[in-house]
């Protein structure tokens, strides 16, 4: 199974960085297991980015499925969480309206059968169909009930954030820089969010994959989803995008699908939703139902 997220957003690093005065300062690390980085002008931008990181650090031991001490594994392995953070209350409200926007196309609740898949790719083999017919049962995400007191789910029911919680992690460390006085930065933490632009500049340059041109993006985000971004299979032929309302891996007509709005929690669980639309037609249909969102790029 390869697990490494393919780079489906290229920054013009170079360009970004001519730009801006001496005091341009650029930090890379790793949020969710992506590769993740910020660019910002600022005297203090050490010290702002250190900030950023510890930010992103705490996000981490809220959204983690890898971390046995984070919210949402201690959720998924008893299936309840009393007293919640304030963040995975939002980004499963988030979730849940782009559960609805989408007509289900994201639903969280798939982790039980991405979980089985995985496993058995893994072990070199395709899984039994008794151990997909029950993870099918628990996949329904109008089962999990969210409250300020607690989360709780079905029984068998887990939770995967990794189609929505990158984006949310960009917007939360956009707060942290705008709280911080800094009005240039560039977030990349998977998904993009992309403020003002670099010197005199009328946005930040973000080239997609399979585009020759970068487009100039500030005040918005960016999310770029695709199917066989990440593979099950050592052939990888198996793409990491399972059909909820069906339980099953489909064969994708989307190869490829990026999002813009103005949340980047918004745009990532949009673009992760809509690699399931059958065609550009229902993509933007459905699309159409945001106020606030645009389809950027599409790969059929």
């Amino acid at each position: 199974m390869t697990l490494t997220r393919r780079r489906f957003l290229s920054i013009a690093s170079a360009a970004c960085l001519a730009a801006p005065a001496a005091n341009a300062f650029v930090w890379q690390g790793t949020a969710l297991g992506a590769r993740a980085q910020i660019m910002l002008d600022h005297p203090r931008a050490v010290a702002i980015t250190e900030v950023a990181r510890a930010e992103i650090d705490r996000l981490e031991d809220i959204f983690s499925l890898y971390r046995p001490a984070s919210e949402l594994s201690r959720l998924n392995a008893s299936g309840v969480l009393s007293a919640p953070s304030v963040e995975l209350l939002e980004c499963l409200g988030v979730a849940r309206h782009v559960h609805t926007l989408t007509g289900g196309r994201f639903d969280p609740s798939v982790q039980p059968l991405w979980r089985v898949m995985a496993t058995s790719y893994r072990q070199g083999r395709a899984p039994l169909p008794a151990e997909m017919t029950v993870a099918r049962h628990r996949i329904g995400f109008e089962r999990v009930n969210v409250d300020a007191t607690g989360v709780s789910m079905g029984h068998g029911q887990e939770l995967t954030l990794n189609g929505i919680a990158q984006g949310y992690i960009a917007d939360r460390v956009g707060r942290l820089m705008r709280a911080e006085g800094v009005v240039d930065v560039l977030i990349d933490t998977g998904e993009i969010v992309a403020l003002g632009s670099p010197g005199k500049g009328t946005g930040w340059p973000v080239t997609i994959a399979g585009e020759a041109t970068a487009r100039q993006l500030t005040g918005r985000a960016l999310a770029t989803s695709a199917p066989l971004g990440t593979t099950m299979n050592s052939g990888g032929s198996i793409g990491h995008i399972i059909d909820p309302r069906h339980g099953r891996m489909v064969t994708p007509t989307i190869r490829q699908i990026s999002v813009s709005a103005s949340s980047a929690a918004l745009a990532d669980g949009l673009s992760t939703g809509l690699c399931l639309a059958a065609d550009r037609s229902e993509a933007q249909q459905l699309l159409s139902k945001v106020k606030d969102a645009r389809l950027e790029s599409l790969y059929l």
